[in-house]
């Protein structure tokens, strides 16, 4: 049976190199470096955390080696890398809750982090040559993008204060769009669905900085604390840990982005798909290869979509060509939405737009 990661990986090049500019549905191998800053005095402690660690993941489907490297230059300085037989079953477990227990030993021996991941591309050497076959597959075409990274946030506030608090995520005054020489905040949409708030953001440059960035600003730490006393989640934004944790558990990360060429923006729905308990990845692997699928279809309106998935929330966010467009939650295609609907726990469902702030040109 043709797997969707399959299909997904036979599309033409021209597919690849044009229109799906992000997937982690190809199959291809994943490279994940973790940048580490320890605290000086704890490279013990940070050791019997890292050894804790490794004895667990490797347990973890899909985890196929790690190494730990210390800098030549500063003591301080480690590197972590493993290698996975695909993305997916990495992103399930780095997004999981069990994840966010098992690293939290880490945490304060740990000054910084900051972690890639890479599919893998080309090999060279003859251990690789080799062994080339059992160590799985490689990406086989270079995606083209267009230098956006697209990343969102979401959490719950409690059921009765809905009002309340798109009031207040509306009316905030925006952050300054410029991060530094090389980053700049491209554009914030904000959408609810319930008691489901969703931000998604695009960024040029450094998505890091963009975040703290965001963070410290004056007019968002002004919102944020405004919708404290309404959150699910009790969180202290003063509280370095409480903070970490909240925006851990809120990340929402982009794992699917396919767009048209040479086209001008439209209407901008976001859309909610709330998945079976262990079936978010696979829901958010159906909808990628429908977005991919609708671009072949001359009368769609759909212009760009990304999938965002974190365990069981998966949430689709779409560019339309006319103003005032809608689309349809399900696939077109009576097959794919009815394996789609296997896997909901719910109705999918249109999310109400907050905000959708672009910054201005330069």
């Amino acid at each position: 049976m043709t797997t969707t990661s399959e299909r997904l990986s036979e599309a033409p090049a021209r597919d690849a190199s044009k229109r799906v500019s992000q997937s982690v549905f190809d199959g291809s191998r994943l490279r994940v470096v973790l940048l580490v800053d320890v605290f000086d005095g704890a490279q013990q402690q940070f050791l019997e955390a890292y050894e804790q660690l490794c004895n667990q993941v490797a347990s973890v489907p899909g985890h196929v080696s790690d190494q730990l490297c210390q800098s030549i230059e500063n003591p301080s300085q480690w590197l972590i890398t493993s290698e996975w037989e695909s993305a997916p079953p990495f992103l399930t477990w780095v997004n999981s809750e069990e994840h966010v227990r098992m690293v939290e030993p880490l945490h304060s021996c740990v000054r910084n982090t900051r972690s890639l991941r890479f599919h893998i591309v080309r090999e060279t050497g003859r251990a690789y040559e080799t062994d080339a076959p059992a160590r799985g597959r490689l990406q086989t075409e270079v995606r083209i993008g267009d230098g956006v990274i697209r990343h969102a946030l979401t959490f719950t506030v409690k059921p009765g204060t809905e009002d309340k608090v798109a009031r207040l995520l509306a009316d905030y005054t925006a952050p300054e769009p410029r991060v530094d020489d090389s980053t700049r905040l491209l554009r914030t949409s904000l959408f609810m669905h319930g008691n489901r708030v969703v931000r998604a953001i695009e960024v040029r440059g450094d998505l890091l900085a963009a975040l703290r960035h965001v963070s410290r600003s004056p007019e968002v730490r002004a919102v944020e604390e405004a919708i404290n006393p309404y959150l699910e989640q009790d969180r202290d934004l003063n509280d370095q840990e409480s903070a970490r944790m909240f925006f851990t558990r809120a990340a929402l990360p982009a794992v699917h982005h396919v767009m048209a060429d040479d086209r001008p923006e439209g209407t901008r729905r976001a859309l909610y798909y709330p998945a079976k308990t262990g079936r978010g990845m696979k829901l958010a692997e159906l909808l990628a290869e429908a977005d991919s699928a609708s671009h072949d279809d001359p009368s769609s309106q759909v212009l760009r979509s990304t999938v965002f998935e974190r365990e069981d929330v998966v949430v689709r966010l779409v560019d339309l060509a006319a103003e005032g467009a809608d689309v349809d939650p399900l696939p077109r295609d009576p097959a794919r939405a009815a394996e789609l609907r296997e896997l909901l726990a719910g109705e999918a469902a249109r999310m109400q737009l907050v905000t959708d702030r672009r910054s201005p040109a330069v």
